[in-house]
């Protein structure tokens, strides 16, 4: 699916913005980055090396298996460093977070010994840049608006579902139709209107997606692909922070360490007002203002967009709060 923003811009007018406003859970001026803790720690990029290195098995390299009793799963340290060609000492001290400039003939190697995707390796490469120059502001608020000429792209979008998401996943514009087809998702407060935590939290949500476990690992795994940048941001730990302590399965797919944006793919819903119904799912993104903005669109030639337009009508969900903009 391609679109030009600046022709859908003059289709136009303004839909909806949802205003976020966070809840007073930060502290002013706090500050969670392992960079300025004074204690010497993994680390994201530590930890990521870990979580690829305990999911290779020996054999999947070409090492034996062994018959003595492993105490870690996967590859032991020594072993990845000899298949990455560098120390014992050199990986475990990149591993603890004590090397910070790992360079890039480095990380290739690490890439190709633990088997990495394409997404997995410029993963590591955004965690490996973030520890040799660590963010000046690791406190940075995620987008709260959208810029005016947004607002036609969601009119000329309608009826099929469109919102605008933030670095965070929080939905801070949409039109009545996206808003309609994450069900109930209007009658939470503007500011917490995140689709992750509506994925993990909202009552509706495992009987809204039919494959709600697909939904819930790829929604996670773009959560930090779009975080690698600043893993230590303080929005981010407290949405893991809330989302670990509700739910087990978030807890162990954030643990896991997978990464990889979404992009296009088909999404199939039993919605209560639609029934079953697919849409094709496509991604536009916005990257000068860390945004994205999601199109669903029906399958064939059903008419799930159309039936959306008249849920959202006919409901609340079809007056969604205006906030400000900018240009």
């Amino acid at each position: 699916m391609t679109l030009s923003l600046e022709r859908l811009t003059e289709m136009g007018k303004a839909v909806s913005f949802l205003a976020v406003t966070r809840p007073g859970t930060l502290a002013a001026g706090r500050r969670r980055s392992w960079q300025n803790s004074g204690v010497t720690t993994p680390g994201p990029l530590g930890d990521f090396l870990r979580s690829r290195r305990f999911a290779v098995h020996p054999t999947d390299v070409g090492l034996p298996a062994g018959l003595e009793l492993r105490r870690t799963p996967g590859l032991r340290r020594e072993e990845l460093a000899t298949l990455a060609g560098v120390s014992f000492d050199y990986y475990t001290r990149l591993e603890q977070g004590r090397e910070r400039r790992p360079g890039r003939a480095v990380l290739d190697s690490l890439a190709r010994a633990l088997r990495l995707t394409s997404d997995d390796s410029r993963h590591l490469t955004q965690l490996a840049l973030v520890v040799a120059a660590p963010p000046a502001d690791t406190t940075l608020a995620p987008a709260t608006t959208v810029r005016a000429g947004i607002d036609g792209v969601l009119a000329a979008l309608r009826p099929s579902p469109a919102y605008v998401l933030n670095r965070v996943s929080d939905m801070i514009a949409a039109n009545p139709e996206g808003l309609a087809l994450f069900h109930g998702i209007s009658q939470w407060p503007t500011g917490r209107r995140n689709t992750v935590r509506y994925i993990f939290t909202h009552p509706a949500a495992r009987t809204l997606f039919v494959d709600w476990e697909a939904t819930a690992r790829s929604s996670v795994a773009q959560l930090r692909s779009m975080n690698a940048h600043c893993p230590a941001d303080p929005y981010l730990l407290d949405l893991v922070s809330e989302l670990s302590a509700a739910d087990t399965t978030f807890r162990r797919l954030w643990n896991d360490h997978a990464v990889g944006p979404r992009r296009h793919t088909t999404k199939s819903f039993n919605h209560p007002d639609l029934g079953i119904c697919a849409f094709n799912f496509e991604t536009l993104r916005l990257p000068e203002d860390e945004l994205r903005i999601s199109v669903y669109t029906a399958c064939g030639n059903t008419s799930a967009g159309n039936e959306l337009l008249e849920v959202s009508t006919e409901n609340a969900e079809g007056n969604p709060i205006r906030a400000h903009t900018h240009d």
